[in-house]
């Protein structure tokens, strides 16, 4: 009956139109009544206390950071690095794209602004250049769900903080899957190029790639001083985040000098909007959560993937899948904050790893920004391509399905997430 309760008075209030945060409240609310404990000083001490948590001050931060490295002309220069390196071969410009992503990635943590910083660089290029716009806008949005896998990625910030998982450990076991998405996109990629003939070709040039790396040096060294400064505990991922502030300002401002100070409080706007709405989700979710635990949900839900909890890959098989519904009908951070409560006592119950199911679970809910009807990215690169989101949909199904077999990949073999995870670490 609680389950039904929690169920039915979050999707009633999804389905009235209510947004997705206050939806969460009003599940929380109605938990409350049924358990006949509702209190608003109960209620509000939550929801204050659910984002008094240190890790979540990154957020902000890399949002910030995000702004500024695309003010700045950093992600530009990535751009015109990867296009020297690889513009050359067949589709070579999709190599590009995906190339750019993963190192955007590594800086923004967010999949929006990722696929938005790199379609409103690549697409003008690859229709220029006679690429079929839908696909090579399916394969920027693939190539922007990689921003919540590779560090410093957001998701892992906030599902860290919900499950109590180090967030250093996230970060580090989500390295090598990341690269690995990179490069079944690439293989994707080869394939489709075939097709792209009347693309046109452009010469490989030394001079010019020699040009690009010492104009762009500084924007690619940014993820080296996140990830190697988290590697030797320089600093934590929230300093991290304002490591990362500072550095994209500095270079910004002083080296390449492509952004001007008057723009500053338009960018700090920016990114204080974006951090609002994903802070108030996050508190909210965590009532939900608490009242979720007093209600023992997580055993009845226990209970009902009871069959399952001896096999550890078929338990995770049966998780992965719930999530992929899930996440056609919710955005990435809401799917994180409702099951997370829900999953982790299963998680640690059936003796899986907390840091493998993590990076699984985000890269499952990554996925779920690629798929309709939600699909939040989807529709960042259509809107920035200038074309339907039906075409889009149609572009980006090659590449969701080698994102989706590379899931079940790492969920039959585990050893492919955790055994790099301890290199890094």
């Amino acid at each position: 009956m609680t389950i039904v309760i929690f169920m039915g008075s979050l999707l009633g209030a999804m389905a009235l139109g209510v947004p997705i945060a206050f939806a969460l409240l009003a599940c929380g609310v109605a938990l409350m009544l049924h358990l006949d404990s509702f209190d608003t000083q109960i209620l509000a001490q939550n929801l204050l206390e659910g984002v008094n948590n240190y890790p979540l001050m990154a957020v902000p931060f890399f949002m910030l950071a995000g702004e500024l490295m695309n003010a700045g002309g950093m992600s530009r220069r990535i751009v015109a690095v990867a296009d020297a390196l690889v513009g050359h071969l067949r589709g070579g410009l999709g190599y590009a794209a995906i190339l750019t992503a993963l190192v955007v990635a590594s800086v923004s943590g967010s999949a929006v602004a990722d696929t938005a910083a790199v379609a409103a660089m690549l697409i003008p290029m690859m229709r220029n250049a006679g690429y079929d716009v839908p696909r090579s806008a399916g394969l920027i949005a693939a190539g922007g769900i990689i921003a919540p896998i590779i560090p410093p990625s957001i998701a892992f910030v906030v599902f860290g903080v919900a499950a109590q998982i180090s967030v250093t450990k996230l970060f580090f076991a989500g390295i090598f899957p990341g690269l690995m998405m990179a490069a079944a996109l690439g293989c994707t990629w080869w394939f489709c190029a075939r097709k792209e003939s009347s693309a046109k070709l452009q010469k490989f040039e030394m001079r010019r790639l020699i040009k690009a790396l010492a104009d762009g040096v500084w924007a690619l060294i940014l993820p080296v001083v996140i990830i190697g400064g988290m590697k030797f505990g320089v600093f934590t991922p929230t300093e991290a985040a304002v490591v990362a502030v500072v550095y994209s300002l500095v270079v910004g401002l002083l080296v390449y000098r492509d952004l001007d100070l008057r723009r500053l409080p338009v960018l700090m706007l920016s990114a204080a909007k974006t951090s609002s709405t994903v802070m108030f989700l996050v508190a909210a979710a965590l009532v939900s959560a608490w009242l979720i635990t007093i209600a023992d949900i997580p055993s009845q839900a226990s209970t009902l993937l009871r069959p399952f909890m001896d096999n550890k890959i078929l338990l995770m098989f049966m998780m992965m899948v719930l999530v992929i519904i899930v996440g056609t009908a919710l955005d990435l951070m809401p799917t994180v904050l409702i099951l997370t409560p829900i999953l982790m006592p299963i998680v640690r119950e059936a003796g899986i790893d907390p840091v493998y199911f993590g990076v699984m679970f985000i890269m499952n809910n990554a996925i779920g920004l690629l798929t309709p009807p939600v699909g939040t990215v989807l529709n960042v690169a259509a809107g920035v391509a200038g074309t339907s989101l039906d075409s889009v949909i149609k572009g980006v199904w090659p590449f969701l399905l080698a994102q989706t077999a590379l899931l079940f990949l790492f969920v039959l073999f585990p050893s492919l997430v955790m055994v790099p995870a301890s290199w890094f670490r």
